[in-house]
């Protein structure tokens, strides 16, 4: 499902003593929810060489913040980004920043965050010049996969932020809706997921906090991350790089702020990469569209409790699963 790639053994050779904290170890790569990413093969054997062991940790802690432990995480994922390249009509096509009225496209690259110039905007610094910030954290590891899996709707959602950022600074006495596009932008990009159906069917069900007739009875139409079917009619892929950070502790109330996105069955057709690439874009489109509605609000994003996709948690595969209304909530759109 993931491109394979040859693991750099003088990357990890050169980073003995910078090893990362214990929680990295506890990432389980195998999880569902992660055979999107891009790169993942790369990533978590890496990652796995950088990790400490959780025996490790006392002996390691006191060196956390030792000037040997900074900047593992950009170099890791530069090496991935590196390594990967979008094929189109038989070209390479790089990630980069969405061009603006006053700035055009930069390929991206991952710096310290210590490269972030104090009282410039992290949303500016990256749609000026294609550099992101980035912290040796699981927060800021899942964030950079997220920009490897879906670089034009990353580009997208930052240059929205600095559309608004520069807005409020022009209109600063009119900012009703300003704070609405921001939010909506900041809950999608830490904990969004996509529902991607063929099925139009599952997708409003989902959208009417109807569980039965869009994750339980359908259970069959829905693909297994780990053995994609060209038979399958719905998929979840996750977005929000906070959540997957809170899935490393799987938790059963832990929701998504969702969107459905419609295709042709042909799409279900396509190998891993090529879904990958044309969702990016089909992302990128919707959520133009939405964040360049007046009235766009966090609540047009609909609530998905992560665990019960099927085959993301194995006890979902319990009809009953399903009886808790704490989780699997009657909806809120209705109690207006």
């Amino acid at each position: 499902m993931t491109t394979s790639v040859p693991i750099n053994h003088d990357f990890t050779s050169a980073h003995t003593g910078r090893q990362l904290e214990s929680s990295f170890a506890n990432i389980d790569w195998q999880a569902p929810w992660l055979c999107h990413l891009r790169q993942l093969n790369y990533l978590s054997t890496t990652i796995k060489k950088l990790s400490r062991s959780p025996d490790k940790q006392a002996d390691s802690d006191s060196h956390i913040n030792d000037n040997n432990q900074t900047d593992i995480i950009a170099t890791v994922l530069n090496k991935a980004l590196s390594q990967q390249s979008t094929v189109k009509d038989n070209g390479q096509i790089s990630a980069t920043t969405k061009p603006s009225a006053d700035h055009h496209p930069h390929r991206l690259q991952f710096v310290s965050q210590d490269a972030l110039p104090e009282g410039q905007g992290y949303e500016q610094f990256i749609g000026t010049i294609g550099k992101i910030p980035t912290r040796d954290n699981l927060h800021d590891l899942f964030n950079g996969s997220i920009w490897l899996t879906f670089p034009k709707t990353k580009a997208l959602l930052n240059y929205h932020h600095m559309l608004e950022i520069t807005n409020d600074k022009n209109e600063p006495n009119n900012r009703k809706n300003r704070g609405r596009v921001r939010d909506t932008i900041t809950v999608f990009d830490e904990n969004g997921a996509v529902l991607i159906t063929s099925d139009t069917s599952i997708g409003k069900a989902l959208i009417d906090f109807d569980w039965q007739n869009s994750l339980v009875k359908p259970r069959n139409s829905w693909d297994k991350p780990d053995a994609p079917s060209k038979d399958a009619k719905a998929a979840v892929y996750i977005f929000g790089h906070a959540l997957l950070e809170q899935l490393i502790e799987p938790r059963k109330p832990l929701c998504a702020h969702s969107v459905v996105i419609n295709v042709e069955p042909d799409f279900f057709r396509l190998s891993t990469a090529e879904r990958l690439y044309y969702l990016d874009n089909k992302l990128s489109d919707y959520m133009d569209d939405l964040l360049s509605q007046d009235t766009v609000t966090p609540r047009q994003l609909a609530p998905l409790p992560i665990l019960g996709v099927p085959y993301f948690w194995s006890e979902n595969s319990e009809v009953s699963f399903y009886d808790d209304n704490f989780v699997f909530r009657s909806g809120r759109q209705r109690q207006k």
